[in-house]
Formats: structure tokens, C-alpha cells, sequence
């Protein structure tokens, strides 16, 4: 690899490193305003808040509307990423422990994996697979060690499903409307599209915002201004640079740090067996994102770059 291509990698790699930090912390502040709000009204508010911090952005900026032809994928993220995941995922977490949500929503990165293969193109290098495989039982590790006795449920691990289904799609629909439009486009859109999908749960928002603490509503726009107007933006931004196998493995990384935030914000001492889970998803991340020799040559087993796609199909 040039040393030109090294650091054209490097602004990818930090913005993944964002968004897996930031969604990462999201945890912690679903975990104080799943309290009070409903899972619906959850998901609209933090959709809201994100919304209006991306179309702020959007106009300082004047990027304007997408193109028509980005305007497919934004929808169907939106719709399954924006809306169906964060609520169906917020319901899931009241219905089971942490610990098996984790494990059931880590299906998601191998879904991704599997339907860009499927649709988009993308191979399965083995060093993704044997990443992927070591992470999964890393997850699997971290969800045990966490799990809470008599805290699961038959609706709850499908609900978690259900997440893990919406939040591969969503990225798998979101990446070719990336070869059309900006990161910062696509999330604003998707954001608002899933706002529009959550409109119903409006009256439920509303009336728990009366009674709610402050504590809860702050966390709420939390939620809506970092884990998702700025780390959705990120995620577009490396997804568009990478492949969405790839982003996906990166993901893995989320439940060692929410170990590791829970044992500094709260006080939540872990276990060994803990730690040892968080390890392997690490371990597991690092491989699936190393690159051999022959496919680290110029040219050899890159994604192609937003440019290279637009050039080679318009209407990809």
C-alpha cells in the first residue's frame, strides 16, 4: 500500500472510530431515558432532535437535496434503519436483559456481510470472516457474562431479531445512495424519513415530555444530537469509503466499549469473563479490518471510492 493510500484510510478509519464510540454511549443514555419514555416516543424525539441538528447543518452548508437517484436508498434506510430499528430495538431492551439484546442485534454485521455479497457485490474476504467469527464470540462472551437471570423472553429476543434485520438492511440500502449523494445528505434524509415513519408515537411523546425529568428529556436529545445526527454522518462518511461488510465488523467493537463506559459512568465493575468477551471482539474487529499483502498492492481488493463508482455506473 502507497503511502498515499494510507493516508486517504485514515480519515475512514476515524470517522468509524466516532461513530462506534458515539453509538457506544448511546447505551448509557437509552438506559436513563428508556425509563421514562416509551419506546416510540423514544425513537421520535431522538429522531427529531437529529433531524433538526442535520438540516442546520445542511443549510450552513447548502447542500441541498439529494439527486434523484440517492433518493431509493434513503428512503428504504430510513424506513428500516432510522424508524423500524430504533423503535423495535428500544421495545426489545425493556423486554429482555442487555446482555441477550446484545448477542441477538450482533447478528446484524453478519446479515450485512451476506446481503452485500448478495446485492451489492461484495466478496467475503477470509480475513472478514475469520474477524467476523472471532467477534460474534466475543458478543456471545459479553452477553452471557451480562445477562440477568429470568430477564429474557420469546418477544423480546424477536423484537432484538426484528432490530438486527432493519439495521442490516437499512445499511445495505444506504450505501449505494452514497455513490449519488454526501454522507451528510443521505443521514439528514434518512433521518427525516424515519421521523416521518415514528409520527404516530407524536401524542405519546408529548405527553410523557410533560412529566418527564430533565435528565431524561437531555438524555433524549442526546441521543438525537451525537449517537445519531453526528455519528450517522460519520458511519455514511466511512461507509462510502469502505465496504458495508467491513462497516458492519467495525460494529463489533461497540459492546467492549460499553463495558468499558459502563465501568467508568456507572460504576459497573466487570467480570473477567467480561473483559475476556470484549477482548475477542476487538481481537476479532482489528483482523477483519487487516488486509494481506496482495490485497494491500494498488488497486487490489479495495472498495472503490465514490468518484470510482459514479464513473464507472451512474446509475448504480
Amino acid at each position: 500500500m502507497t503511502n498515499s493510500s494510507r493516508h486517504a484510510r485514515w480519515p475512514a478509519l476515524v470517522a468509524a472510530a466516532v461513530t462506534v464510540v458515539l453509538w457506544a454511549s448511546a447505551f448509557v443514555s437509552i438506559r436513563s431515558a428508556g425509563d421514562v419514555y416509551s419506546p416510540g416516543a423514544l425513537a421520535l424525539g431522538r429522531l427529531l432532535a437529529g433531524a433538526l441538528a442535520l438540516g442546520c447543518v445542511l443549510l450552513v452548508r447548502r447542500e441541498g437535496l439529494p439527486p434523484r437517484a440517492a433518493w431509493p436508498g434513503i428512503a428504504v434506510s430510513g424506513l428500516l434503519w432510522f424508524g423500524v430499528y430504533m423503535v423495535v430495538l428500544n421495545w426489545g431492551e425493556q423486554q429482555v436483559d442487555a446482555g441477550t439484546a446484545a448477542m441477538v442485534v450482533n447478528i446484524g454485521p453478519v446479515l450485512i456481510a451476506l446481503l452485500g455479497a448478495r446485492l451489492l457485490g461484495e466478496g467475503l474476504p477470509p480475513r472478514l470472516v475469520a474477524g467476523m467469527a472471532v467477534s460474534f464470540a466475543g458478543a456471545v462472551v459479553v452477553g452471557l457474562s451480562m445477562s440477568g437471570e429470568g430477564g429474557s423472553s420469546a418477544l423480546g429476543v424477536l423484537l432484538c431479531l426484528l432490530a438486527a434485520v432493519g439495521y442490516a438492511g437499512g445499511v445495505v440500502a444506504q450505501k449505494p445512495a452514497l455513490a449519488h449523494a454526501s454522507a451528510l445528505q443521505v443521514t439528514t434524509f434518512g433521518c427525516l424519513a424515519g421521523a416521518v415513519v415514528c409520527l404516530p408515537f407524536a401524542g405519546q411523546l408529548v405527553t410523557e415530555a410533560i412529566d418527564a425529568p430533565l435528565s431524561a428529556t437531555l438524555n433524549m436529545v442526546y441521543l438525537g444530537v451525537f449517537p445519531t445526527a453526528l455519528a450517522f454522518t460519520t458511519w455514511a462518511y466511512a461507509l462510502a469509503r469502505t465496504t458495508a461488510g467491513r462497516m458492519g465488523a467495525t460494529t463489533y467493537a461497540v459492546p467492549a466499549l460499553v463495558v468499558l463506559m459502563s465501568w467508568l459512568a456507572l460504576d459497573e465493575v466487570p467480570g473477567r469473563l467480561t473483559l475476556a468477551g470484549g477482548a475477542l471482539c476487538l481481537a476479532g474487529v482489528a483482523v477483519s479490518r487487516s488486509r494481506s499483502r496482495t490485497a494491500s498492492a494498488p488497486g487490489a481488493g479495495q472498495a472503490p471510492t465514490p468518484a470510482d463508482a459514479e464513473r464507472r455506473s451512474p446509475s448504480h
